[in-house]
């Protein structure tokens, strides 16, 4: 299937990956795994430097295809004692076996038409994501999995192999966007909005409801956070607890804390 990415596509990707939750029961996994990723920022960055490439969806891609493992290739998850067996087959095709993980790496991006591409916003990044995937899951009105799975944007249905799909088979491994969602809200990596920043009479007016309050869940401070996610470079978890990523993300939009922060 063939899908383009249009300025609506586009919106689509951004208002999931905005409201997108992490789910309860995978928060730890998520918390572990983000950790993970971002501990071998300076591998990743040896690979994506020369490439163009962004360190964290290198890091992602390696989650995704080879569990965070740096004995495998990055194009599959086979071992790099031997080329590749699964597909793609026969990779690398220079060079001779046992390869590093750098040089695999390399050759499996450079493959997937990834080098050289000067439009990384995260809206290019999620497309990325789910071309490589298959659009699959877009005929049967599923968010795919590979990109929303452990989140609120996705809850069963999945393929158990190619061309066999299942209504109720439910992924167990976390989706691409959800892992960028969480570094993200992290601080870890950081997006420019697709979307035009909200106004900033509706975060006035939220701010005027909203006191510093890190413990005590609020509808007005996750109605905040959602306005100040429509910002560019900020992206906040909507959970209701106006603590201090809440308050720096105002004060970048506004040039003031939340009132009752110890900062203010």
């Amino acid at each position: 299937m063939k899908i383009e990415l249009t300025d609506d596509l586009r919106h689509e990707y951004q208002t999931l990956f905005d409201t997108c939750l992490v789910a309860p029961p995978h928060a730890a996994e998520i918390e572990s795994t983000t950790t993970k990723i971002a501990a071998n920022q300076a591998r990743y960055e040896s690979v994506g430097g020369p490439l163009g490439i962004p360190w964290f969806f290198i890091g992602v891609t390696h989650c995704m295809e080879g569990g965070l493992n740096f004995k495998t290739h990055l194009h599959n998850g086979d071992p790099l004692t031997a080329r590749t067996v699964q597909v793609p087959k026969g990779r690398p095709k220079k060079g001779n076996p046992p390869f590093t993980w750098e040089d695999s790496a390399t050759d499996a991006l450079t493959l997937e038409g990834f080098a050289g591409l000067d439009d990384w916003a995260l809206t290019s990044i999620l497309y990325r994501f789910e071309k490589y995937n298959g659009f699959g899951y877009r005929p049967r009105k599923i968010n795919s999995p590979y990109l929303w799975s452990f989140s609120n944007q996705y809850t069963q249905g999945k393929f158990a192999a190619d061309g066999v799909f299942s209504p109720v088979l439910v992924s167990k491994q976390c989706g691409a966007a959800v892992l960028l969602r969480r570094l993200a809200e992290r601080s870890i990596i950081h997006f420019d909005s697709d979307n035009n920043p909200a106004d900033d009479d509706t975060v006035g007016e939220l701010d005027a409801l909203v006191v510093y309050a890190p413990k005590t869940e609020s509808a007005a401070a996750a109605k905040l956070q959602q306005a100040l996610n429509q910002f560019p470079g900020i992206s906040l978890a909507v959970d209701g607890f106006a603590g201090k990523r809440t308050s720096d993300a105002l004060k970048r939009v506004t040039g003031h804390f939340l009132k009752g922060d110890p900062r203010a």
